[in-house]
């Protein structure tokens, strides 16, 4: 088989993935393109380990060996995604990365005319009279 067929075909995955991490707004779904990414990546590996070892008498298998090592690493990554995608789930209610990116930049900076993190009680009384 020609080299061409797989490298197409892994950009075409690869440009998936890559346009679900950039569209997406559900972290689930986000997880599942970078797993499509990396799954291009794998067969961007393969295919150009074996047209290598076409041409050499002695080979190593290197692009294989590194797939297997890329699996591996995709499936901690997406075990530790999902845990983490659920404790947030569980805490906000709600898995859109939107609304996620909203709660976590915090309250706006104290001025000198609001009430800031360090206002002592006395300060809040008189500010409510």
């Amino acid at each position: 088989m020609h080299l061409a067929y797989p490298a197409v075909l892994s950009a075409l995955l690869f440009c998936t993935g890559l346009y679900g991490v950039l569209a997406r707004r559900n972290a689930i779904l986000v997880l599942m393109s970078v797993e499509l990414m990396l799954n291009a990546v794998n067969l961007n590996l393969v295919a150009f380990d074996v047209w290598l070892s076409r041409t050499a008498r002695e080979t190593l298998h290197s692009g294989q060996a590194l797939t297997l090592f890329t699996i591996a690493i995709a499936a901690a990554e997406i075990g530790i995604g999902l845990a983490i995608v659920l404790a947030v789930y569980r805490n906000r209610g709600t898995s859109d990365i939107d609304k996620l990116r909203d709660t976590a930049e915090g309250p706006e900076t104290a001025g000198p005319d609001t009430e800031g993190p360090g206002t002592s009680a006395a300060e809040k009384a008189e500010a409510t009279a």
